[in-house]
């Protein structure tokens, strides 16, 4: 029998127009594109259903609710397809793929986000392929995960990273490689794919507040005290290095510490393309560790935002969270990195 996949179309560039006024999303276009497209008709491309999101999202504009959204969507349509392709703007599309990689628990089937750097009504584009081979890939490669396909490979979702606003290799998974390549074949990288052997447990994330702090040279701590409020429940600090911040004044302790009487949970990723944080490594990261601040390893800053949130999401109790955090759950961190 013919593989089916489901295809959930929420905007982007992929399926932009071009208008007097620049691209621009569509209601309606990519249903007649992708019907008049003559690849989509060989026997080797699986059968599919659309799902169009109106209205159709910039996602620069995702939230919580929409990663809700199409995680529901997935959830509802789990058992009638062979695997699932999410058409998505690249802006924010490694932190979709990251939120949905904690979302659904437990996956038999895969998962892949795709778009492009240049619409499919251009006559040269990026789009066609990565929706091609995302549409094989999704129907007969049987990879159990959340995944970015985009530019030839096929990355871990939750070990992504937006590298690039102008080349066709627009995603990089700098501390991962990737699950599989895709040139005049495409070739799966078994043993970097990880398998649970379970079944899918949709977990929504509920809003909570985050805050991201990336620390660049002379940065001056007061200006942040003022976030530092019992309704903020984590913040994942963009270190130096392996953790590092600075220690010049007492405003960074101050923020620390109220962070701490708080409740607020800190991470720390580092600000490294590659490589890993490890608080207490140097001296500079005592007042760290001395917070109570959690280690996020080789995680990515969108791994880490969507790893709390989930986690918020799911458990109440703080030894839990703290555990978890530091745990590799999805994938998402080495802790020997």
């Amino acid at each position: 029998m013919k593989k089916k996949i489901c295809i959930i179309y929420t905007g982007g560039t992929i399926g932009m127009e071009e208008t007097a006024y620049g691209y621009a999303p569509a209601p309606g276009y990519m249903k007649k594109t992708l019907g008049s497209m003559q690849e989509l008709k060989d026997p080797e491309i699986p059968d599919y259903d659309l799902i169009e999101y109106s209205p159709l999202l910039d996602s620069s504009n995702i939230t919580v609710d929409n990663w809700n959204q199409i995680g529901a969507d997935i959830r509802e349509r789990y058992f009638d397809y062979d695997g699932f392709v999410v058409m998505h703007g690249t802006d924010t599309m490694a932190y979709t793929a990251s939120a949905l990689s904690f979302m659904l628990q437990g996956l038999s089937k895969p998962v892949i986000l795709t778009g492009s750097q240049i619409p499919l009504c251009k006559v040269r584009n990026d789009a066609r392929e990565n929706l091609i081979t995302s549409m094989m890939i999704a129907a007969d490669y049987g990879i159990p995960e959340v995944c970015i396909y985009f530019g030839g490979k096929l990355i871990r979702g939750n070990r992504s990273t937006k590298v690039s606003s102008d080349t066709m290799i627009a995603f990089d998974s700098p501390n991962y490689e990737p699950l599989a390549e895709a040139g005049v074949n495409i070739t799966i990288n078994q043993k970097q794919i990880r398998r649970e052997a379970r079944e899918l447990n949709f977990c929504p994330f509920t809003n909570n507040q985050i805050a991201v702090l990336k620390i660049f040279p002379g940065i001056q701590f007061e200006i942040f005290e003022n976030i530092m409020t019992d309704k903020l429940k984590g913040i994942v600090i963009e270190a130096f290095g392996a953790g590092n911040i600075p220690q010049n004044d007492d405003s960074m302790l101050r923020m620390l510490q109220k962070a701490k009487e708080n409740g607020t949970y800190i991470i720390v990723c580092t600000q490294c393309h590659r490589g890993t944080a490890t608080i207490g490594k140097y001296e500079t990261s005592k007042n760290l560790a001395e917070a109570g601040a959690l280690c996020g390893f080789d995680m990515t800053v969108e791994a880490a935002v969507t790893k709390l949130y989930y986690l918020l999401s799911r458990h109440q109790e703080e030894r839990e969270i703290k555990l978890l955090m530091e745990t590799d759950i999805r994938g998402e961190l080495t802790r020997d990195a």
